[in-house]
């Protein structure tokens, strides 16, 4: 199998959201596979049909075409191994479960409800795991038959051993070993024809060549029964990568239950597909050097596998924004200014000057969902607390902030040319002939155009966007509120 070509797959089932422990498994089978110029491959798996959300397969869809993990086969694309969609290949499961029954590695199984329910319940009591009986195991062929012909609803289910061990090597985890008094006799098949997850992830595999499964840990567990169907049939076993968990913190897994977000979520939120891309390749995986920042061309080039953690990876919302406010700054202005706009149109309805606001926010902006909270002060002059005039640092005061806001409005009332530097070098004079810190006179200055604590930038910038008109009528609205205080 060394010199076979690498084929991967993404088998996602369509459940609605596209998950981040979905993506990042999306990614590294990507990554593995282009790293090598082999094939990515998508597969849908709908075979629990009770939890298939309408749309979720179109979501699947457009997150691999956003995110450029392009697949070379697929139920879209086509390819040589279709169906690529598991409830459109039931009588490729039936036929190999069978194949299953005559080597004596599978059986039918006629047990109803009530019986597998008094199993676990004894199971439980005794404080055991639960493990099927293998009951049906031992009726002959003209039972069998019988059962069939009468219509009995029946499961096929693997005939494991019951004594021995069962090893497999995880090119992350290592050589596991099981003992095969731990493995229950699966459900391969079931009632309603439907193959369950581990057997038809077996059968596609192999029928699709895939030669590295990538998937999250908790698979770990499952290994040894896929290991048992691979030896059943005769079949060469892939490699297996398991990825670590992604924690919301050292004891949670991430879920969506729990609120935290889908890559949907995070688009919505103005996080940028890229650094989202690039943030999850680093949930668990490490490129051996201090780089961060990754372009999917550099990843293809960079991923190697073996260097996959084994620890569990903690989603860290901060490193994401951090990430996010580098990538946005790599815009062009250009770039930036298209996709703010959405959200000017959102928060503005007075003429401003936007180009200028994109300016302005291009190098301050970490997610563009803060975009409206940064500049609805340029709309409406919120109703703010004369207390945002006291700065310890700035060493403001009222008295002092007043002094400052009567002093420069004459000279600001007497500009023609209402521009950064014209606005600049007016108010450093006057800061001059005050003899002050710069702070006595621009922290006042913008605390009264924006009544915010914190702004997208200084004074000069936000009093040209905003125009001398509604610069001035602020400010004296600041004077007047100083007043007050006296």
């Amino acid at each position: 199998m060394e010199n076979t070509k690498i084929r991967t797959r993404f088998a996602p089932s369509p459940t609605g959201y596209m998950h981040v422990g979905n993506l990042r498994t999306a990614l590294y089978a990507y990554l593995i596979a282009k790293h090598d110029d082999g094939d990515f491959l998508l597969r849908i798996e709908d075979t629990d049909q009770e939890r298939e959300v309408e749309g979720a397969v179109d979501i699947i869809y457009n997150t691999l075409k956003m995110t450029g993990l392009h697949h070379d086969e697929g139920p879209d694309v086509g390819g040589s191994v279709g169906p690529y969609v598991q409830s459109e290949r039931k009588p490729i499961y039936l036929e190999y479960a069978k194949k299953l029954i005559d080597k004596g590695e599978a059986y039918y199984c006629f047990c109803n409800k009530e019986r597998l329910d008094m199993i676990r319940a004894n199971s439980e009591a005794l404080n055991r795991p639960h493990k099927y009986d293998k009951h049906c195991l031992g009726l002959s062929k003209e039972e069998i038959e019988e059962k069939i012909a009468a219509g009995i609803p029946y499961v096929i289910r693997q005939n494991n051993p019951s004594t021995g061990s069962t090893s497999f090597d995880d090119e992350i985890f290592g050589r596991i070993t099981v003992d095969n008094s731990e493995l229950d006799d699966m459900v391969l098949l079931k009632s309603d024809g439907f193959p369950t997850y581990n057997f038809a992830n077996v059968v596609d595999d192999h029928l699709m060549k895939i030669t590295h499964v990538v998937r999250g840990s908790e698979y770990l567990s499952s290994s040894p029964k896929y290991n048992r169907l691979y030896d059943a049939f005769g079949w060469d076993v892939p490699k297996y990568i398991h990825c670590p968990p992604i924690m919301r913190d050292a004891q949670n897994k991430l879920s969506k239950r729990k609120g935290d977000a889908s890559f949907e979520d995070l688009i919505s939120m103005g996080y940028l597909k890229d650094a989202i891309l690039n943030y999850i390749a680093l949930l668990g995986w490490n490129p051996g050097t201090t780089q961060e920042i990754f372009t999917l061309e550099q990843l293809k080039e960079t991923f190697n596998y073996m260097n996959i953690n084994k620890a569990p990876a903690i989603f860290d919302l901060t490193k994401l924004k951090w990430m996010n406010g580098e990538y946005i700054r790599m815009l062009s202005l250009d770039e930036f200014h298209k996709m703010a706009l959405p959200y000017y149109e959102k928060s503005l309805t007075k003429d401003i000057d936007l180009i200028k606001l994109s300016q302005l926010l291009h190098t301050r902006t970490e997610v563009l969902g803060e975009i409206p909270n940064n500049i609805d002060f340029f709309e409406e002059m919120t109703d703010y607390s004369p207390e945002l005039y006291l700065h310890k640092k700035m060493k403001t005061t009222y008295e002092n902030s007043l002094v400052s806001l009567e002093k420069a409005l004459p000279i600001l009332e007497s500009i023609e040319e209402w521009t950064f530097d014209v606005l600049h070098d007016s108010m450093m004079t006057l800061v001059s002939e005050l003899g002050v810190k710069n702070g006595v006179v621009l922290w006042p200055l913008r605390t009264a155009l924006s009544g915010k604590q914190f702004t997208p930038g200084g004074a000069f910038e936000i009093a040209e966007i905003l125009g001398k008109e509604e610069s001035l009528r602020r400010i004296k609205f600041g004077i007047e509120k100083l007043k007050e205080l006296q």
